[in-house]
Formats: C-alpha cells, sequence, structure tokens
C-alpha cells in the first residue's frame, strides 16, 4: 500500500519491467477505447500491458488489483452500457483516483448510467466486500497476484465468484524457483513485482487442486532488471510475465475430445482468433482439439462463436492448453 499509493507517483518510477510487458498487438477498438481514459486515470496506473480477453459485450468483468481504474474504463466502453465492470484495489489513494472520475467517462462514453464501481478490499477476501457468488462472467487481473502472500486463497475466491463457464483471464509474474527467503523478505523486490511471484510450476497445482481447467498459456516474456543491487539479491533465478487464462467447467461440458470451427465475426478477431499459445482458430477452419479444450469452448462465453462437433480424427490429446 505504502509503495503505491506514496512511493510510486508514475509508471517511471518502476526499477524493473515487470510491470510494463507489452502483450499481444492491440485491436484497433481497444486502442481508440484506451484514448478515451482520463490521462490521470492512464498516469497513475502501473500494470503490465494489458489484460483485455475477446468477446465482451454484456459480460459482467471483476478486475482484480485495479488500481487508479484504467483497464476498468478501457473495458467499460467493450461491455457496453449493459455490461458492468467493478475493480477491487487494497490501496485506497489508488480507489480513490478511479472513483474521482467516474462521472467524466461516463459522459465520455455517452452512458445514461454507470456501470462501474470500485471497491477498497484485498483480492483474498472478496466477500467482505460484497461479491457473490457465480455473478462474474470474468475476472481479470494485471500483474497484482504476486503481491498477495496467499495465491490459493486469490484462486479459491476467483473460483467462488465466477459463473459456470467463467473465465480468469490474468498476467502475472512467475519465477523459474521457489524464491529465497532474502528475496522473499525484500521491501523493494516486493513493490517491484518480484518478491512475490510464483513459481511457474505451483500455479498449475493450486490452479487444478481449486477446480479450474488447466492453465492455457497465451503469452510470456522475459524480464529485465536494471537495478545491480537487486540482480546481486536475486541470483541466478529467472522471471518471466505472462499471461493465462482458467476456466471454470462445469462437469456437465467435460466429453471427449472434438472437432470445432470459429465461425468468425468477434469484434477485433474477425477472420482469426488467438485462443492461447497453442490453439488459433481461422473463420471456418476445422480444427482438431482435446477434451479440455472442447469443454471450455462448450461452457463458455465461446460456445455461440464456434460449432463444436464430437470425436475427430486426429484429436490433439497430447497438446491441450499446457506449454
Amino acid at each position: 500500500q505504502d509503495y503505491y499509493g506514496k512511493e510510486l507517483q508514475k509508471s517511471e518510477d518502476l526499477k524493473a519491467n515487470a510491470c510494463v510487458t507489452s502483450a499481444r498487438p492491440l485491436p484497433k477498438a481497444v486502442r481508440d477505447a484506451l484514448e478515451r481514459v482520463h490521462e490521470e486515470v492512464v498516469a497513475r496506473y502501473y500494470g503490465c500491458g494489458l489484460v483485455i480477453p475477446e468477446c465482451l459485450a454484456s459480460c459482467r468483468i471483476l478486475d482484480l488489483g485495479s488500481g487508479s481504474g484504467r483497464d476498468c474504463y478501457l473495458l467499460s466502453q467493450l461491455v457496453g452500457e449493459q455490461g458492468h465492470v467493478t475493480g477491487v484495489d487494497m490501496t485506497e489513494g489508488q480507489v480513490k483516483v478511479a472513483k474521482k472520475h467516474i462521472a467524466y467517462h461516463m459522459d465520455k462514453f455517452g452512458y445514461q448510467k454507470s456501470n462501474v464501481e470500485f471497491l477498497h478490499g484485498y483480492m483474498e477476501k472478496l466477500s467482505d466486500v460484497g461479491l457473490a457468488d457465480e455473478s462474474y462472467d470474468i475476472v481479470i487481473s494485471n500483474c497484482v497476484i504476486n503481491l498477495v502472500p496467499d495465491k490459493r486463497a486469490v484462486l479459491q475466491e476467483v473460483y467462488r465468484v465466477l459463473k459456470p463457464g467463467g473465465e480468469m483471464y490474468f498476467s502475472d509474474v512467475y519465477a523459474s524457483q521457489r524464491l529465497s527467503e532474502a528475496v522473499q523478505q525484500h521491501r523493494v523486490l516486493w513493490g517491484e513485482c518480484l518478491a512475490g511471484a510464483l513459481y511457474w510450476r505451483d500455479l498449475y497445482s493450486i490452479a487444478e487442486e481449486v477446480g479450474f481447467s488447466s492453465p492455457c498459456l497465451v503469452t510470456a516474456s522475459p524480464i529485465t532488471i536494471s537495478n545491480k543491487e537487486l540482480e546481486g539479491i536475486i541470483g541466478d533465478c529467472r522471471f518471466v510475465s505472462a499471461t493465462f487464462r482458467l476456466f471454470k467447467v462445469p462437469g456437465s461440458s467435460r466429453a471427449g475430445p472434438g472437432q470445432v470451427i470459429y465461425n468468425g465475426g468477434i469484434v477485433g478477431h474477425e477472420r482469426e482468433l488467438v485462443f492461447d499459445a497453442n490453439f488459433t482458430f481461422k473463420e471456418g477452419e476445422v480444427v482438431d482439439v482435446d477434451a479440455e479444450m472442447a469443454a471450455i469452448l462448450r461452457s463458455s462465453r465461446f460456445a455461440d462463436e464456434f460449432l463444436i462437433r464430437a470425436g475427430g480424427a486426429n484429436a490433439a490429446a497430447s497438446q491441450g492448453c499446457c506449454c
């Protein structure tokens, strides 16, 4: 709270690129929406790139660690006036900045009523701020889960508030090994999103324990550290900024492998949908998928965007979401 609420005044104050890593190229609709966000909200934002999934119209979205509200105001435009975006952040100063600009943005977007709200609270205790079971279609998070000591509690809360078929789409920092006590206790490294980084294999085990599908890797970028003192403390550990998607797949949707055909038409992805690092769906093209991907597409908001058939001559049983 002190680091993000007092010490950092702008994104240039960060000492590593963990929180400014770029993601995939942005569709024009996203770039245009970002230009309509208030300059103070953008300046006080410390996330890594943008975490904006596809197919958002009328969705209810929860942003964990929403900070000054940049992603929330961006998503507000993409879900439309019939959708809703909730931001939760533990830093009161950041929540105040976000709330201050609600009226400005609703007027800018031409909305009759607000479709955003900002709550001061902790992402591992979402019930404390009144978030009900199965109340969101999508949960996003941008480089903040590493700031929480209990990652399992965060994923459990996300699983609870997601509707069946819902998705967690999030970027975060991961380590090549479990971190030493010296790194974990270093104040600046915590603020820089490194000391709390999860050993990447632990993400897979925690997700499975909570009930999610296997993590689908979307993008990954190595992190560089431009501070010799911090490099010496970290040693030979390496860090990566990665975006994953997790789905809450109902048991009733699980069957065997299948073949899917993308219908096309998702805004910004009309001809091709890059779902993750393993699966790219081109309009009208038949793609063999494993049982898990078939279940994800069948149960999620993407169901109407695909023709899904059971079976498949050469279903990608060994491929899956994992990478």
